[in-house]
């Protein structure tokens, strides 16, 4: 066991996986220390007072999330904290995406706590941690996934919040009423995120927005 004092965010919507999480941790570095989210809102905050955080411990399927938003937000907003995956989802193609858009590494959540705690040293020591099922060749849909990735990761976090808002089919009044702006400041953000990502329309972004959930679908 390390005496390395290091400080992880468990980002998972489940008690009993988080709790299973900070065991590996903590078999792997007696000085660690844990901060918790249970959805994407709380993740922000939770990075917000931890800006100095050794690792995000991060799920796709969190409550507010879309796919791989999550972590391209946290990639455009705090590139230097490093990320790890950690999912049920079994697809080669997800878990290479998750590389593509930033994290350094993904541990899926069938792993063994001696697996995920040597994934995580692997990847406090600088290196990109897969599991061999993931080591394959790139697509082309991959590449342009991560051609995605880097233009949503030029977004504003207001814009980034619009753009989310989009993705779940809500229009400018009720994104305006949301985020307590005008709705003439939400047309703005919609101009200037299809500015942004090359698009014309408030329907390609959301379309757009929504690949990043298909990207991160099981067997998709």
């Amino acid at each position: 066991m390390q005496q390395q004092n290091i400080r992880i965010i468990v980002a998972d919507d489940h008690p009993l996986f988080r709790e299973a999480l900070q065991q590996a941790v903590g078999n792997l570095f007696e000085k660690a220390s844990f901060m918790e989210a249970d959805s994407f809102d709380s993740l922000q905050s939770v990075v917000a007072k931890d800006e100095d955080a050794d690792l995000v411990l991060l799920d796709l399927d969190m409550p507010g999330a879309h796919g791989f938003s999550a972590l391209v937000w946290l990639r455009s907003q705090y590139p230097a904290l490093p990320v790890i995956i950690v999912s049920a989802a079994s697809d080669p193609r997800v878990m290479r995406r998750s590389v593509e858009f930033g994290s350094s590494g993904f541990i899926p959540k069938s792993s063994s706590l001696d697996t995920i705690a040597g994934a995580i040293n692997s990847v406090l020591g600088g290196d990109v941690w897969l599991p061999e099922s993931a080591l394959a060749s790139e697509d082309e849909a991959m590449r342009e996934d991560h051609e995605l990735a880097q233009r949503i990761g030029t977004l504003t976090p207001q814009q980034f919040r619009v753009l989310m808002m989009l993705a779940d089919g809500l229009l400018n009044k009720q994104i305006a009423a949301e985020l307590g702006v005008s709705e003439a400041t939400i047309k703005a953000h919609v101009t200037a995120i299809l500015r942004k990502m090359g698009l014309r329309s408030r329907t390609q972004a959301a379309v757009a927005a929504r690949r990043l959930e298909r990207a991160a679908e099981l067997d998709g």
